[in-house]
Parts: C-alpha cells; structure tokens; sequence
C-alpha cells in the first residue's frame, strides 16, 4: 500500500479502512483499476461504499458526471438541484469513520425524485490536503431543505396579514434553525515543543504557522479555523485597546521603578528581560526614560491604524506561506539584530484568528494555539479564561524525551484543571509526545533495528504519562481516566516518511479525531426536524376540521405540561440540597484552615524576602493572581476558595458532567416529554400541530442543553470569583506601599483583611453559589413551561387560513426526515462527537 491510496481514503473520510486496503495490497496502479465489482469485497456497509464509489469516480476525471449518477432522476428537478447547490454556500462533509456510512440514503429509491441534489465535486487552490472536497448525501439533504425554508420564508412575508403573531412566529422560527455549531481544541504547550509543526501536520497546511526561525510569543492566542466564505488565506487581528495597553505600560513601567533598587536575583533579571522585550518590541529603544502619556503618541501606530480605530486588522493572502509572513510581526517575537529594525506588534494583540480555504478538518471546529497561562493584560486574560473553559478537547504537546520531567507541561494541566473541568466543558485531554522519531544512539543503526527503538520509546512513553497522570488526584476530580489519551506524534516523519508510515506517527489517528467532530449528521438532522416541525404547523393552521379535538388536546397537554415539570423539580432540588451539605462543610473548613493557607503563600518556603516582595507586588497589582516565569501560578483568590471548591468537586461532576452521556442533573431534562405519540393515536385531526410540537420539545431540551452547560461555569466560579470581588480594596490598599516595609506591610494586609472577614466572605460565597442554582432550576423551569405554553397557544388555538400552501414542501420535508430518522436508528457512533458544540446535547427523538 502506498501513501497515494491512504491519503485518499482519509480525505475522503474513510480512513477505517485503510487496513482492508493494505491487507488486499492495493496500491496506487491497482486502486486505479478499480471497478464497480470490487467495491463491495473492500467496503461491506453500503453507505461508506457509495460514498468511495462517488468520490472514486469523481477521482477518475469526471468519466461518472452528476447526470449519470443521478439519471434516473428527473430532469427539471436535477436542473433545480443544481440550481440551489450552486446558490448555496455548503459546508463540506467528514462525516466519521465508524459506521457513518448508514447514514447515507438510499440511492436507489423508487421515490428519489424527492432526493438531494447530486453530488458535486468542490475545488480550492489551496494546497492542503484536506482542501478538496465533494458533497455527501447529507450535505445535499441540508442545502435542499434549507433552500425549501428559505423559499417559504420568502413567501411568508408576502402575504397579506404578515404582521400577525402566528406569521412572525413562524418567520422567528424559520431564522432560528440556523445555528454555528464549533467545537474548540485547545492545544497548550512550551515553547519549542512542536505545536506549530503540530497544528500544520494534523490539518495539511505544511507552511501556515511558522516554527522553529521565530521564537514564539508567549501572549497571543491563535484561533485556526476554516474559510467558507472565501478561496483565500486570512488573519482577522484583534488588538487589545488603547486604554488597555495605557493601563498596561503604566504597571510596567511601574515595576520596572519599584524593583530598580532591588537585588539582582535570577527571578528579577528574567522578568526585567520580559519587559524590555515587550516595549522593546513596539518602540525600540525609544521608551526607556519616557512616560506611558509619550508611549502612546500616536507615531508609534501608523502602520496599525487599525489599532487607533478600535477595529480587527484583516490580512487576505494567496497562499498560508503568504499569511505565515504576514503575521509574524502580530504573533512572534523578532530579533534586534539586522541592518533595519522591523516593529513587532503582538504586545497589542489579543488574539489572531487564521482561516484556511475549505479544510474539511476545521469545518466546525476550531483549534487555539493558547497561551500555557493567563496574562498581565486583563482583556487577555478573561479571554484566556474563557476560551478555555470553552475547550471540549485539550491538546498537551511536549517533547518526547521530556514527556514525564517537564514541569511546566504539568503545571499548565493542574493550574488549569478546574478551569477546563468543572469550570468547563473539556471532554477529553489528549497529552501528546511530540518528536518521537528522535532516538539516543543505538548499536544497531538499521532502519529495521531504528523503528523497533521508536516503536519501543513510544510504549515506555505512554506508559510513564499515564503514570504521572495517575498521580494527580486533583486533576482527577474534574476527569476520568477514560478522557485521559496519549498520542506519540511526529510532524517530521509524517511529512518525509524516512522511517515510519503516516499512520505510525499516529498524525492520522489525530486527523481521524477531528473528523469526528466535523460528523454532520446531528446538525443536519436538528435543522430538518426544525423544518418538518414548522411545515407541519402551518398545514395544521389551515385546518377548518379541528374544532372538536382543540379543547380536550390541550386539556391533556396541560397537564402533561405540569407532571413533567414536577419531574423536572425534583431532582435539582435534591442537587441543591446536596451541594448546600457540602458548602456548610466547606465554609467550616475555609474558615478554620484559611490561616494556614495564607502562610503558604505570603510565607514561601525557600525565597527570600527581596525575591518574594517583587512576587507579592505582582500578585497584588493583579487582582492577587501572578504567574513566575517557569514556575506555578500563585493565585490568592483560588487558594482561598479551595475548601469550598474541594467540597463540591465530585458531586459537581456528577451533576453537571461534560461527557454528556445522560446530561445535567441526571439526564432529567432529556426525560422531559408531552407524549405526544399518543396524543397523535388519540385525536388525529390535529396530527400536523402534535408533530410540531414534538419538534419544539425537542428545540427546547437542546436550547436549555446549552443554558446548563453555559451556566455551570458561571455557578462553579462564583466561589473563586466572590474571594477575588471580596479582596479587591485588600489588593489595591496593598499595592499602595512602596516605603521600606513594604513586604510586611503588603503581608499585614491581606492577613487582617482575610481575618476579619472570614466570618462572612466564605457564607457569601456559599450563598451567592447557591442562589445562582436557584435561578438556575428557575430558568429551566420557566422556559420549558412558556416555551411550550406559547407553542400550544399558536399551534391549537390559532388559526389562519390566509398562509401559503406548502403541501408539497412539507412532503419533501418529511421524506428527508424519515430517511435520516432511519439512519440515525442504524447508526452506532462509538463516540457521540456529532453532537459537540452549537447542538451539543440535542436528545435522540423517539
């Protein structure tokens, strides 16, 4: 087997069967000797064959065209196929690699004349791998209902009462089924690590980010994601503020003078070269002796205007080496040596997005280069925040040989642990060993006798991660030992291919990985179910025979409506219950054991006085978090709340978990239902408005799916954000001494501060927790009870016999729907990636 037949089968998302081909030895002359009669001896699921054979064909020039795979189907309606693909902008399909293939329909259906568009084959001049693209039946599915809806919108405005609450609703309803579903892979690592390389080898872009010439910022965060909209590279730069960085040049400069008549300790040289590299950066020599007011005249900005205006600086490029140089003076540190000196700007940058034309990899998911900790820059740093308690995976990349011994790597996991777990939505850390093709000297210097060493440092790799990992009983409060894997990669081998075949440096496995995450079959099944459900609804608004039933149907919904809420109360008023018992313990801790915790920080074993003062000054000049270079992050506000949150921490999990395999407290949201299968056996006149209205009970679970996982991050960093909100006069009063004492001054402060308030700071932090559950279980109440009381009010007790007729849409429709209903009964996912993101938790439709 050569390379050309794997990397076919993997763009074209069929790299499960890699193996089969490899066994049959299948190379490039006998892949391209293929016919239709072997096709089902390599591939036995029917679906991911017909999608081989579409793309095979497509490979072969065109000798298959669209018409002649879709020639029994009707002429005009293939013309208006073709017609709506070419109007659409349609995503591009990496439906998975386990089964996925069930997911296609029929193509030989007697009623096909109600089927997608054709496939069409989607060209780019980008170079990546993933690039080229064809359409699947899903896609084609997708764009046809959507031009469907668009059309009755259209239509919808066009009649005579369109202002009336059921013809807005309707309109509201249609906007609504459009959603941006993005799943976030976090990727931390040190410097010179291997990220960029990383990143380039995974997604096929060999020259986007630049590595190994530029030493890497370590401030500016790098979103790469895919370009839909345009066959171009591009960087969106977005720059912190002019008020923003005045503040930040003001705190520097500050440092700078109240250390200057410090000892010249390591720690202080380190961080006084930070500094000078940051100023030196966007002015050169020019800013030493010159106030923050001189530092912000507006000649040092003309080449950024953009900067001045408040707005994103846009780079558009005809290829990622282009975009690569472009950036680099927004991403990485430059040199001061050279004839002219360039300006570097990322000091003034809060982060970088990079677009890449039509990858397949990035359709729905975004990967960010992130800063291994927070930042100085306060918009940086809730941006840092944020952005990572958004993160469903984490990339850990470090080198191989320092896989285990590298402290910074697992300082980065344990600092950040809360933040991406019970804090987040992380559903998987993947710690990857970066460079694995790198072996010590061996006696047998043969390729055979090489690949056995990698083969064998790989496995004693993975086994001493995995041991660490063990070891971190606190990071393991927030994940399992099942959202823990470890990849040995390298990006060198994967592209040379001297030693090893692509799918040994385990690139692939991580491509596959993020293929599954691109699954469409969720977001295409939610938008057409939404359809269905709103089709249904205005045919039932028509409807002059639904008198009898109106009555008695929404009697019996009624109090359906209200049994279910009732189930629906229970359990979180039992998880309130339960979190109250361990917040009571937890205060009882925080309030017996705080002193000790404030010795460990403001009395640090083995630093002496003039290094801490340095630290202590930092830590209060930033709201009471610091980061030491190559060290742990001291966080007052964290350590205060540690009792409370070490209370808590495994019964959060419990009930707000984010693998999602049966949801926040307990799955009872997915139990929420009306029965409405039954109601549609027992009044069948008002069939149309039951199936909507099973469709809006689905919409809402998975609105309120998205609510629970936004808000749990808000509920579980309360206790952390209430100690740094209770701390802040304590912060600034400290941050005021500059005189001889200053250290015990600082000291003093914060322990008197801590003193008198512990009686009531840890009970208000309890209370304010336990008061936003409330409102959490009263939002989920309340929106489950209006949403589907306004849902009942327009779809049984309004009518309107003015909207348009769309008979023959909603058969469409509901053709579309039932095929992939049927698809998705068939279908097993061995992971439910699919459903990550905008959809996240839609629960399966019975």
């Amino acid at each position: 087997m050569d390379d050309f037949v794997r990397n076919k089968l993997t763009e074209w998302g069929l790299s499960e069967y890699i193996q089969k081909f490899k066994d049959e030895g299948i190379d490039k002359k006998c892949f391209d000797n293929l016919n239709d009669q072997d096709f089902p001896d390599l591939i036995l699921k029917v679906g991911p064959r017909v999608r081989f054979r579409t793309s095979f064909r497509l490979l072969k020039g065109g000798e298959n065209s669209p018409n002649q795979e879709t020639s029994d189907s009707p002429a005009q309606f293939q013309q208006e196929c073709e017609k709506t693909a070419g109007s659409d902008q349609v995503l591009p399909s990496t439906s998975g690699t386990n089964d996925n293939g069930k997911r296609q329909l029929d193509l030989q259906d007697e009623s096909r004349k109600w089927s997608s568009p054709p496939s069409k084959r989607q060209r780019d001049s980008g170079p990546g791998l993933y690039s080229d693209y064809f359409l699947s039946d899903e896609e084609n599915i997708l764009s046809d209902v959507k031009s469907i809806m668009r059309s009755v919108q259209n239509r919808l405005t066009t009649v005579s009462n369109q202002e009336n609450n059921l013809n807005k609703f309707l309109r509201n309803k249609i906007s609504d089924l459009e959603t941006d579903k993005r799943v976030l892979v976090g990727v931390f690592g040190k410097t010179g690590a291997g990220k960029s390389s990383l990143i380039n080898a995974v997604i096929g872009e060999k020259k986007l980010l630049p590595s190994g010439r530029i030493s890497a910022c370590t401030s500016v965060m790098i979103k790469v994601e895919a370009n839909m909209k345009s066959p171009k590279y591009e960087a969106d730069i977005e720059f912190i503020t002019k008020e923003e960085w005045k503040d930040e040049l003001w705190s520097l400069l500050n440092f700078l003078g109240d250390n200057a008549d410090q000892g010249n300790d390591q720690d202080e040289e380190e961080d006084y070269l930070d500094i000078d590299e940051k100023l030196s950066a966007v002015y050169g020599e020019e800013w030493k002796n010159k106030s923050p007011e001189d530092l912000m005249n507006d000649k040092y900005f003309r080449e950024i205007p953009e900067f001045l205006q408040h707005r994103n600086k846009i780079l558009p490029c005809e290829s990622a080496e282009d975009l690569s140089a472009e950036c680099v003076k927004y991403t990485k540190n430059g040199s001061k040596d050279g004839k002219e000196r360039k300006r570097w700007y990322w000091p003034l940058v809060k982060c970088v997005t990079v677009r890449v034309p039509k990858n397949r990899l990035l359709q729905h998911v975004t990967i960010v280069d992130l800063p291994g900790t927070g930042d100085r820059n306060k918009s940086r740093d809730e941006m840092w925040k944020s952005v990572v308690g958004s993160c469903s995976i984490v990339w850990i990349v470090t080198e191989i040989n320092r896989a285990v011994a590298e402290k910074e790597t697992w300082e980065i996991l344990k600092s950040a642990s809360s933040i991406m777990g019970n804090g987040g939505e992380c559903q998987q850390i993947h710690f990857i060993c970066t460079k694995s093709d790198h072996v010590e000297d061996s006696d047998d210097h043969s390729a055979a006798g090489v690949r056995a060493l990698i083969f064998k440092s790989n496995m004693e790799a993975k086994e001493e991660v995995i041991k660490e990992f063990n070891k971190l009983h606190k990071v393991k409060k927030h994940f399992s030992d099942e959202c823990f894997k470890v990849f040995t990669v390298s990006s060198k081998e994967f592209q040379k291919k001297t030693l090893l075949e692509p799918d040994e440096t385990e690139i692939p496995k991580l491509q596959e990985f993020l293929q599954n995450l691109n699954d469409r079959h969720s977001e295409t099944l939610n938008y057409v179910s939404g359809a269905y459900g709103i089709l249904s609804l205005i045919q039932g608004a028509q409807s002059r025979n639904m008198a009898g039933s109106t009555a008695d149907v929404c009697k019996d919904l009624e109090e359906k409506i209200s049994h279910e809420l009732e189930k629906v109360r229970r359990p979180i008023e039992e998880a309130y219950m339960t979190f109250e018992k361990c917040l009571i313990e937890g205060v009882k801790n925080s309030e017996s054991l705080c002193d000790k915790v404030l010795k460990s920080i403001l009395q640090p074993r083995g630093i002496n006085g003039s290094a801490f003062h340095k630290t202590l000054k930092c830590v209060v000049e930033n709201r009471g978090v610091h980061k030491p270079k190559d060290k742990g992050p001291i966080n007052i506000n964290v350590k205060l709340a540690s009792y409370l949150t070490d209370s808590i921490d495994e019964e959060f999990k419990k009930t707000f978990p984010n693998e999602r395999k049966c949801g926040a407290f307990n799955g009872v949201i997915n139990t929420f239902s009306l029965g409405t299968e039954e109601l549609i056996q027992k009044y069948k006149d008002v069939e149309l408005q039951l199936i909507f209205l099973k469709t809006e009970e689905e919409k809402v679970k998975m609105v309120l799916s998205k609510i629970i996982r936004e808000k749990k991050k808000i509920v579980y960093n309360s206790l952390t954000t209430t100690m740094e909100a209770n701390m802040q006069d304590c912060y600034q009063k400290a941050a005021g001494f500059r005189e001889k004492d200053s250290l015990k001054n600082m000291r003093n402060t914060i322990e008197q501060h801590v003193h008198s308030s512990k009686n009531s700071m840890f009970k208000q932090a309890k209370d304010t927790m336990l008061g936003q559950l409330r409102s959490l279980k009263d939002e989920i109440l309340k929106t489950l009870k209006e949403t589907m009381q306004k849902s009942i009010e327009l779809s049984l007790k309004t009518d309107d016999y003015s909207l348009p007729d769309f008979k023959v849409e909603l058969a469409k429709v509901k053709k579309h729907y039932d095929d992939l209903k049927k698809t998705q009964e068939e279908d097993t996912p061995q992971i439910c990636f699919a459903q990550w993101g905008e959809a996240a938790d839609a629960p399966t439709t019975n």
